[in-house]
């Protein structure tokens, strides 16, 4: 079924210019509420496990996904069908348009807020999705910094529209590697982001991140990571594609520039779009788009394998053999937390 994006779920989400996160004992109850947390990499199948947890245990699901907040971007994201938004109530999907900015802590206060809302009328909360930093930030908070000096993101931003996020990318790597190691060149908004925060505080955005060590959760949590044998995920991100192709991926990517939405928005440098904003201006011929599409989902869902498997925490699972865990996820519902 095709993914859409006129069912929306509102929440309240601060502007960008807000600190860069909370304390995690913000507006938390004493007993902490439980969080059920599906994750992995790409086209993996987290949906339909998460969907299926929500039926067997009163839940709701909080998207952990980067991409699936914007409004307009609903194939090249993977959004949840129709269907599967009807079986299980779906949150921060469709939250804000694409050329507005949204991050890790925006997301942190949003789903913290959705899912404390859920334990007070007895849901369960089932953070689902394959954005690690967004998961980490939920159930831990981010180091605090000052607000970003307005001039500094705006001398910046007009930096990289000159010369390009690349050249701000390799600026980066001079000041801290391990942070430009993380960032792909074309997101600009994180690059951003990092070379602000250094320039503020006068210190790399690593050391801040390793000095808050993202502290102990003000909820009580059960990580369930999904995997299954490599080539038969590379074969399944292949047919995914494939299938957003047939369902009109580019014509999506065509209704955005249409709308307005440049390509060197945070959103449109994603992946499917960016290869089909390249095929459009004719840089890139149609087979290259396709198969660089590929190879690079193939390439993400390895990089989020490396996260996710450095969390010691998550339980894992072959997406088929999901439902053998529904004894021990019972079991941590029914364990009382305080």
């Amino acid at each position: 079924m095709h993914p859409v994006s006129n069912i929306q779920f509102h929440v309240s989400v601060r502007g960008p210019s807000d600190p860069m996160i909370d304390d995690p004992n913000d507006t938390i109850s004493p007993k902490k509420p439980p969080v059920l947390v599906i994750c992995g990499p790409t086209g993996i199948g987290k949906t339909t496990a998460a969907v299926a947890a929500a039926e067997a245990f009163g839940g709701e699901i909080i998207s952990a996904d980067s991409m699936q907040v914007y409004r307009f971007m609903d194939i090249g994201t993977a959004k949840p069908t129709v269907e599967e938004r009807a079986r299980a109530p779906h949150h921060l999907i469709d939250i804000v348009d694409p050329d507005e900015d949204f991050d890790a802590a925006r997301f942190s206060r949003a789903a913290r807020e959705v899912a404390i809302a859920m334990d007070r009328r007895s849901a369960v909360p089932i953070v689902a999705g394959g954005t690690g930093l967004y998961i980490k930030a939920m159930l831990y908070g981010l180091f605090r910094a000052e607000p970003p000096d307005p001039l500094t993101r705006q001398r910046l931003r007009q930096e990289a529209d000159k010369v390009g996020s690349e050249a701000l990318h390799r600026r980066l790597a001079g000041i801290d590697t391990k942070a430009a190691g993380r960032i792909h060149p074309h997101d600009t908004f994180r690059i951003i982001r990092a070379l602000e925060t250094a320039a503020a505080t006068g210190e790399p955005i690593t050391n801040h991140h390793r000095r808050h060590g993202f502290r102990e959760s003000p909820f009580r949590i059960l990580k369930i990571g999904l995997d299954m044998d490599r080539q038969a995920l590379y074969d399944r991100i292949d047919r995914r594609v494939d299938t957003m192709i047939d369902t009109g991926l580019l014509d999506e990517v065509r209704g955005l520039l249409s709308r307005g939405y440049g390509e060197d928005l945070k959103s449109m440098q994603s992946l499917g779009y960016r290869h089909m904003v390249d095929f459009t201006a004719g840089r890139l011929t149609w087979e290259e788009a396709v198969r660089t599409l590929k190879r690079d989902t193939r390439r993400f869902a390895k990089r989020q394998l490396t996260w996710f498997r450095a969390d010691k925490e998550i339980v894992w699972s072959a997406p088929d053999d999901f439902s053998a865990l529904f004894p021990k996820i019972d079991a941590f519902l029914h364990t009382d937390g305080q």
